[in-house]
Parts: C-alpha cells; sequence; structure tokens
C-alpha cells in the first residue's frame, strides 16, 4: 500500500512539474471573464428589449418556435425539437418561473452546459493525452518499468493521478465561473427553484415527474454528471496514450474524436446507431433541464450506461495492454 501510495504521488509531482495545470487555470481566468461580460451585454440588450418582463421573453420565445413549426425548410428532426421546447417552455410560464434569473449560479449552470461536450473535454486532454506515450518518448518509461513494481500498480497509479487532477479542473472551473460572475450578476441564487424531471419523447415532453430542486441541488446534479463524462474521457485519452508512442498522435487522435462527437451530435438524428458512440453521449447533463437528445430514445440511464461501458472497456485495454505488451523497445 505504501508503494502504491508513493507511486501515485510520483506521478501527481509529475504532471505538477509540467505546469499544464497552470496553463488550464489561466486559461479559464482569460475566457471566462470574456463569456461572463457577453453575458452581461445579453442580459442588458434582452432587459431593454422586455423591459424586464422574461414572460414577455418567453412567450417571444414560445410564438418564435411555434411560428417555425409551418416552414417547410425546417426538417422534421429539428421540428420535433422545437415542440418539445415549446412545451417546456410553456409549463415555465404557466408555473410563473423564470428559468433565465441572472446571477453566479445560473451562469456557472449555463456555462458548465455548454463546456461538458468540448471545452472539458479538451482540458481533460491537456492531462491525459500523455500519461504513457510522453514517457516512451522521453525514454523515462525504461527506467520506471525496471524497478520492482508490478505494471498494474505504476498505471493504476497514473489512472489515480488522472482522477484526481479531472475532478480538480471540474471543481475549478465551477469555483472560477462561480466567483468571476458574482462579481457582475451577484452571488445569490443558491435557492432559486429548478424544475428537473422532464421526460421527451419525440415531440412530447412528459411532465408528470416534474420536481423542482434548488440551483444548488442541481449544480451538485450537474458537476456529478460532468465530472463523470469528463472521466470517461480521460480514460480513453489513457488507453490511447497507452496504445500509441507519439504524444502529438495520441493528443490529435483524441480531440478529432471529441471534436466529431460534437459535430455528430448535431448531425446524428438519422443515424440511430451512433448513439452507442461515447462521443456523442457526452452531454449527459442536459437531461436534467429536459433538452431532446440528439437520437430519438437515448435517455439518461442509456447515456450513462454507454458511458460506462465504453470506460470499463478502455480500462480493460489499457491495463491489458500496459501489463503485457513489451513497451521498452
Amino acid at each position: 500500500m505504501a508503494n502504491l501510495l508513493a507511486l501515485i504521488q510520483n506521478e501527481t509531482l509529475k504532471v505538477w512539474k509540467k505546469r499544464r495545470f497552470a496553463v488550464l487555470l489561466l486559461i479559464l481566468l482569460i475566457l471566462i471573464p470574456v463569456f461572463v461580460y457577453a453575458q452581461m451585454k445579453i442580459a442588458q440588450n434582452s432587459a431593454e428589449k422586455f423591459n424586464d418582463d422574461w414572460r414577455a421573453e418567453l412567450q417571444s420565445r414560445i410564438t418564435d418556435n411555434t411560428n417555425a413549426l409551418s416552414s417547410e425548410r425546417i426538417p422534421e428532426e429539428w421540428k420535433k425539437w422545437r415542440r418539445a421546447l415549446v412545451q417546456q417552455l410553456q409549463y415555465y410560464l404557466d408555473h410563473d418561473i423564470n428559468p433565465q434569473t441572472p446571477n453566479a449560479v445560473t451562469f456557472t449552470l449555463t456555462f458548465m452546459d455548454n463546456a461538458v461536450t468540448l471545452f472539458i473535454p479538451l482540458m481533460v486532454l491537456a492531462i491525459a493525452s500523455d500519461l504513457v506515450s510522453s514517457e516512451r518518448s522521453t525514454g523515462t518509461i525504461k527506467m520506471l518499468l525496471t524497478r520492482p513494481v508490478r505494471r498494474w500498480r505504476i498505471l493504476f497509479a497514473k489512472l489515480a493521478t488522472l482522477t484526481l487532477y479531472v475532478s480538480l479542473i471540474i471543481i475549478t472551473t465551477v469555483l472560477i465561473c462561480y466567483l468571476i460572475s458574482g462579481l457582475v450578476f451577484g452571488y445569490s441564487g443558491w435557492d432559486a427553484p429548478v424544475f428537473v424531471g422532464f421526460q421527451v419523447q419525440g415531440a412530447d415532453v412528459d411532465t408528470t415527474g416534474v420536481h423542482a430542486v434548488t440551483q444548488g441541488v442541481y449544480l451538485l446534479m450537474q458537476s456529478g454528471l460532468v465530472w463523470f463524462s469528463a472521466m470517461v474521457v480521460s480514460v480513453i485519452a489513457l488507453m490511447v496514450s497507452v496504445l500509441v508512442r507519439s504524444t502529438a498522435a495520441s493528443f490529435v487522435t483524441m480531440m478529432a474524436t471529441i471534436i466529431a462527437g460534437t459535430i455528430l451530435s448535431n448531425m446524428a438524428s438519422s443515424w440511430k446507431s451512433a448513439k452507442y458512440l461515447f462521443n456523442v453521449n457526452l452531454e449527459i447533463s442536459s437531461y436534467l433541464r429536459g433538452t431532446p437528445p440528439p437520437v430519438e430514445g437515448m435517455t439518461l440511464g442509456f447515456s450513462l450506461a454507454v458511458l460506462g461501458l465504453w470506460g470499463a472497456a478502455a480500462l480493460i485495454v489499457s491495463f491489458t495492454v500496459f501489463t503485457k505488451q513489451d513497451i521498452l523497445n
């Protein structure tokens, strides 16, 4: 046990000395204020347009989406999405709930929703994509494997380190979002109600299971789902790092996969088999707010199962190859 803890500490220090996590913090500190400013301008324009009447804004969105349903230029898949959105917006309007109350919590929720499919996976790749391949390139893997330690322990230490840094990325992103946006929008909103439990089935939205939770509870639920998606991306990146000798090839392969998933999520409605791809299922936090899935029939349980199977398969391949392959040559 002591040897394993020492290995984890060693791997953690190696990642820390590369200063990539510090670079990620710097990126967040630069980009998030830009997004906060953009959101502030949107809120100001919306307030000027609707005179702070959020009900008028909701009604306008309902009208616009309803009118769009009569257009023959809009594909049927997009019409289904619009019908579901109209029903959800109408629910908020009927129950006198403003779903876009501007505060630091709602900004953080919105940012995490938009970041889960691309921004956060790319930050994870900065840590995960070369945990093994970089040591092959530099030759340090040979010195590491000559120590009297089983190979699976070495890879497990890397996995534990990866889990630590993925968790730090999620926690840090949430904290920086909240602290910076709170300077503009205020730090209130934790007790504001959010409705969850929307069940989207094709063009219909089932509201029988809808119930209110506080935005604080919603943020915890969302962060947990985002963490799960990020961990699946990280273990798949670890597998690629084990299989590919080049650090550049490992990073480019995973980056292309993540970007392809973002594109497929917008185009996969007619390709039913796409729902079994991990990168199409990354946006699992969207199920909380009742957003229609990329492919009809996908549910939260389905996406969690698909991601779990991909993650388990990646771990099996990683440990099998790392413990059996002649990595020293």
